[in-house]
């Protein structure tokens, strides 16, 4: 995955979108029912009906970039949401682009305290 900027937000866009849209088509989804300014720096992530599709919408300062993946088996965890948006971390992003469960992390061990 490309390196994010530090503190950068990232909001998942709930519900279903249109995977057929592109840089204007999800600009103006930001704008008009996420009320967000895309230009802002932050991560927009927009996930398609089939649950098999995302694409994210950022700023780096000279240009709008569109970044999409397509999983080839699985799907994309999504929030149950229709409407809104929801805050993730990257470690969050980098998870759900991976295809595993963003919402419910364990750990495989119980950290032992120093004595």
């Amino acid at each position: 995955m490309i390196a994010l900027p530090a503190g950068v937000k990232v909001w998942l866009a709930a519900g279903a979108t249109d995977m057929r849209k592109g840089f204007d088509g999800l600009a103006a989804l930001v704008q008009t029912q996420l009320a967000e300014d895309p230009f802002s720096g932050q991560l927009f992530v927009f996930r398609g009906k089939a649950g098999d599709r995302v694409k994210i919408l950022w700023w780096s300062g000279d240009g709008l970039c569109l970044f999409a993946k397509r999983l080839e088996r699985g799907r994309f965890v999504w929030p149950q949401a229709t409407h809104g948006v929801v805050s993730l971390s990257a470690a969050q992003l980098s998870m759900l682009l991976e295809g595993i469960d963003w919402r419910h992390i364990e750990r495989t061990y119980e950290p032992q305290l120093a004595v």
